[in-house]
């Protein structure tokens, strides 16, 4: 390996099968770096199966590793030959890339299919796995939103796209019963939509769920004002709201007769 090689043209020169191994020699003076890329490499590795951070030294000049190892090769700079073994094979269409690695336009045309992956895995009663595409969707799209000045026309589109996704990602934390979680997102949708009647049935699930007895009588009540083909879902839940608060009332008294008696 001479100046000017880099491990990335060099594994293209690899054949497309996996399994295959090839080893690389690097001249010293190329590789005089590589002590510290390695104890960087070691201390992630360490890092993920200690939960205490690893200990930062403050030096004005760090001559040592921390590891024999390389601090003999500092001392003693030689050639080093590097094996790489090709583990799989993805072609571009299969590769997914990590978030820091797309640009602006990437992430944008990435979100519709975010999406529809998101309400396939839903569909199927995946809802973990369909909490993580909508999360990679919203977090795109909040990334590209600080970018613009809110409430001009490219961040009015944006958060367009973001709302329908927050009423999806909404929806998992009601099945998980994740009930605050629902009332914050949902009402993020309502500041935007004051009329999105997937957004208050929600919340109003939310409310019952969490004992906020008026809140959700106000959000159905409003369901059923905006959409009469919802009156008998909201009049069921409305009256599961009214047995729950006489359930509550009868153990509020018995408990009190049991103090007082």
């Amino acid at each position: 390996m001479e100046s000017g090689d880099n491990f990335d043209n060099l594994i293209r020169g690899l054949a497309t099968q996996s399994g295959e191994i090839a080893k690389f020699v690097c001249d010293k003076s190329l590789v005089h770096a590589y002590p510290f890329v390695s104890k960087t490499l070691r201390d992630a590795a360490k890092s993920k199966d200690n939960a205490d951070p690893p200990k930062r030294h403050c030096c004005g000049v760090q001559m040592h590793t921390g590891y024999d190892d390389l601090n003999e090769l500092m001392k003693t700079s030689q050639d080093l030959a590097f094996t790489i073994e090709l583990l799989q094979v993805e072609s571009a269409s299969e590769y997914e890339h990590e978030s820091w690695q797309l640009t602006e336009a990437e992430k944008l045309d990435s979100i519709p299919t975010l999406k529809d992956e998101g309400n396939t895995l839903y569909r199927t009663g995946n809802i973990q796995g369909a909490l993580e595409k909508y999360r990679t969707a919203l977090g795109y799209l909040e990334q590209l939103m600080l970018k613009e000045k809110p409430n001009d026309e490219e961040w009015t589109r944006l958060n367009q796209m973001k709302l329908p996704i927050l009423l999806n990602f909404s929806q998992c934390k009601l099945d998980e019963k994740d009930y605050y979680a629902v009332i914050e997102h949902t009402t993020s949708v309502l500041s935007y939509e004051p009329d999105n009647i997937k957004a208050l049935f929600r919340r109003g699930k939310a409310h019952m769920n969490v004992w906020n007895i008026e809140e959700a009588k106000s959000d159905f009540d409003k369901v059923a004002a905006l959409d009469s083909t919802l009156l008998a879902s909201v009049n069921s839940l409305l009256k599961q709201l009214s047995e729950r608060v006489k359930e509550k009332d009868e153990e509020t008294k018995n408990r009190m007769k049991g103090k007082l008696f």
